[in-house]
C-alpha cells in the first residue's frame, strides 16, 4: 500500500487555517480574567486542540469530500494530484477525529463537548448527506460558529473550571462568530467556477461576485460596531477606541476589496482579517479588566 508523503499530509491538514481557533480559543483564556497560574498546560492543550487538531480534522474532511471540486479550481491539491493516493484523505480524517476526541478528555466535560461538537460541525460541513457547504448561509454559518464562538467560550470555560462564561463574553463569542461569517464568504471568491459547476451554493454563486463582497463587509463590519457600543456601555472607553481603528482601517481596505472582489479577496484576507481578529483581542482584553476591577 502506498503512503503518503508527510509532505503532502501536512499540505492536506492546512496549516495556515489553524490561527483562528487558536487565537478564539486564546481570546476565550484571556477574557476569562482568571490567572495563568497552574493553568498553563490547559491552555496550550486547548490551543493545541483548536488549532493541529480539531481545525486540522475539519481540512482533511474538506479536501476528502471536495476532491471532485478541487479537481477543477485548485488540481495540485494533495488528494485531487494524487499525492494522498487512494482512501487515504479518509482514513486521514477519521484517524485526527479519533486523536482530537482522546485529546480533548483532557481538558475535561467543557473541552471534550466543545471538540465534540466542533467535529460534528466540520462533518456536517463537508460531509454528505448533511453538507452544509453546499449552501454558503448554512456553511459559513457553521464555520463561524466551530472557529471563533465554540473556541473562545471553551477558552474561558477551561479557566474558570468548567464554569460557564459570563454573559458578556457570551455575547462578545457570538458577535464574532458572526462577523467569522463574512471572512468565510472571501475564501469562496476564488473557487466560483468550480462551485458552480459542482452545483456548491456559495454566496459568490448565489448572490454574484460583487453583492456577496458586499454582504461580507457587512457580516464583518456589523458585530464589531455592536462590539464597539457594548463596550462603551461596559465603561471600557479605551477598548473602544482600540476597536473603532482597527475597523476604521478595515473600511479604507473594503473599499479597495469591494472595487474588485474576485482578484482582492485574498488580498483582504491577508490584511483586512487580521485586523478583525486583533479587535477579538483588544475585547477580551476589556472584558479581563472588567473582572480585575470587579475583584
Amino acid at each position: 500500500m502506498q503512503l503518503p508523503a508527510l509532505s503532502a499530509v501536512t499540505e492536506l491538514f492546512k496549516p495556515i487555517t489553524w490561527f483562528p481557533p487558536m487565537w478564539a480559543f486564546a481570546c476565550g483564556v484571556v477574557a476569562s480574567g482568571v490567572s495563568m497560574d497552574g493553568r498553563w498546560l490547559l491552555a496550550v492543550v486547548g490551543v493545541a486542540l483548536a488549532g493541529p487538531l480539531v481545525c486540522a480534522t475539519s481540512q482533511a474532511v474538506n479536501d476528502w469530500y471536495d476532491r471532485h471540486v478541487d479537481a477543477i479550481n485548485e488540481p495540485q491539491r494533495p488528494i485531487p494530484s494524487g499525492r494522498i493516493p487512494g482512501q487515504w484523505g479518509l482514513y486521514l480524517a477519521i484517524l485526527w477525529t479519533g486523536v482530537s476526541l482522546a485529546v480533548a478528555t483532557l481538558l475535561g466535560p467543557w473541552g471534550f463537548g466543545a471538540a465534540a461538537l466542533g467535529l460534528l460541525l466540520a462533518w456536517a460541513y463537508s460531509a454528505p448527506p448533511v453538507r452544509l457547504k453546499e449552501n454558503g448561509w448554512w456553511g459559513n454559518a457553521a464555520c463561524g460558529i466551530s472557529y471563533e464562538g465554540i473556541a473562545w467560550i471553551t477558552g474561558a470555560a477551561v479557566m474558570a473550571g468548567g464554569a460557564m462564561p459570563g454573559g458578556e463574553s457570551l455575547v462578545l463569542a457570538a458577535l464574532y462568530s458572526a462577523g467569522t461569517h463574512g471572512i468565510m464568504t472571501l475564501n469562496d471568491f476564488k473557487a466560483v467556477a468550480g462551485d458552480r459547476q459542482m452545483g456548491v451554493r456559495s454566496l459568490p454563486v448565489q448572490l454574484g461576485v460583487d453583492r456577496a463582497a458586499r454582504v461580507a463587509c457587512w457580516f464583518m463590519a456589523v458585530p464589531q460596531v455592536v462590539v464597539i457600543a457594548l463596550l462603551l456601555a461596559w465603561g471600557q472607553p479605551w477598548h473602544a477606541a482600540g476597536v473603532t481603528g482597527l475597523l476604521l482601517a478595515q473600511g479604507v481596505m473594503m473599499r479597495r476589496f469591494l472595487a474588485d472582489p474576485t482578484p482582492r479577496a485574498l488580498w483582504y484576507s491577508g490584511f483586512g482579517v487580521p485586523l478583525f481578529v486583533s479587535g477579538m483581542m483588544v475585547s477580551a482584553f476589556a472584558l479581563r479588566s472588567m473582572a480585575g476591577a470587579g475583584a
